[in-house]
């Protein structure tokens, strides 16, 4: 009986811890199972990341246990809502309800935006909205992921200029199905932000057999002059599998291009509205100078010839005397007559 009574009360004890682990985790509650369009729920949730920021949608085609069939696409984004969790993970938020693009049944689709991914939905019925039965879950073959996803690659320096980014999406598959899985379709979403993703088609050529694994790689890329932060998602048969954040530097060279065009256009029209002024502007006639201001001009110098020397053998003529008169010598005439010859007296000597 000690030993019944001892287990009674350790099972009573663990009671609330099971209850603890039970509710451990991302879920979330609605004030109201229906509401019209035009209303509004408010949102109640749990056991998130604290401090995390998430993305409230109502959805359309989706229940808790398939998720959202089709992902966002199908979902009135126009009027989600975005909350932070406080420091216990929890939050409250009042959301309006607005009519998905897709038949119902519909949920509220809660998803964490940034870091690890996580997400829960709760039943809502938006009444008035059509309602349809559920696509049939495909047999056979079945994708997973059973490795993190990473980006590889590198910019080329055309991306600084403003270039698509481009990068390449590896991961690990494994056919968790009973037949093979040929040539699968993926598709790989790119978000900006809080932004929904814009999906594309990736097809892989390749055929995995049940229980085989291969390494996939899809091409991801952006639109040109793209920069911040980017989240790739993956996707097989509407259902997510994987996210990767992206972040894209900024195309510095597109900012330089613009920068050096600023300053060199407005000189360049600069430089030709002034040449056009110079040729236009008439010209002014040069003022007559004062007469105290007017600089005489120099004659010119004559040019003299440097006077040949005298030939060597010539007699040097004495500075005093005209050339070709010598003291005592003969003396040409005024007027061109001949020369009158003066005789000079010889002194007789003794006969």
């Amino acid at each position: 009986m000690r030993r019944i009574g001892v287990l009674a009360v350790a099972v009573l004890l663990l009671l609330p811890l099971a209850g603890v682990a039970a509710a451990d985790g991302p879920a979330v509650r609605l004030s109201a199972a229906q509401a019209g369009t035009g209303g509004s729920v408010t949102v109640h949730g749990s056991g998130w990341r604290p401090r995390t920021l998430l993305m409230l949608l109502v959805c359309g085609r989706a229940t808790p246990s398939r998720g959202v069939i089709g992902g966002t696409n199908s979902c009135a984004n126009a009027d989600g809502r975005a909350v932070t969790t406080d420091a216990r993970g929890a939050f409250a938020e009042k959301l309006p309800v607005a009519e998905p693009p897709v038949p119902c049944p519909c949920v509220v689709h809660v998803a964490t935006v940034t870091g690890t991914p996580a997400q829960a939905d709760a039943v809502l019925d938006v009444a008035g909205h059509p309602v349809a039965p559920l696509p049939a879950e495909p047999s056979g073959g079945r994708l997973s992921i059973l490795s993190d996803t990473r980006l590889t690659g590198s910019g080329s320096p055309l991306t600084w200029f403003g270039a698509p980014p481009s990068r390449t999406l590896v991961f690990t598959a494994g056919n968790l199905g009973t037949t093979p899985v040929k040539d699968p379709v993926f598709q790989v979403g790119t978000a900006h932000g809080v932004f929904a993703p814009q999906w594309d088609d990736r097809h892989w050529h390749g055929t995995l057999a049940p229980g085989g694994k291969a390494q996939i790689e899809l091409p991801v890329e952006l639109s040109a002059g793209a920069h911040g932060d980017y989240t790739v998602s993956l996707r097989y048969g509407g259902k997510s599998l994987a996210e990767q954040p992206w972040g894209v530097g900024r195309p510095w060279g597109v900012t330089l291009f613009w920068i050096l065009l600023c300053l060199v256009v407005p000189a360049a029209l600069f430089r030709a509205g002034m040449a056009v002024v110079d040729r236009v502007r008439p010209r002014r006639p040069a003022a007559p100078r004062p007469s105290h201001l007017r600089r005489t001009r120099p004659a010119p110098r004559a040019r003299t010839r440097p006077a040949k020397p005298p030939p060597a053998d010539s007699p040097a003529a004495l500075p005093w005397f005209a050339p070709g008169e010598a003291p005592g010598g003969p003396r040409s005439a005024p007027g061109g007559d001949s020369p009158t010859s003066r005789t000079t007296p010889t002194r007789k000597g003794p006969t």
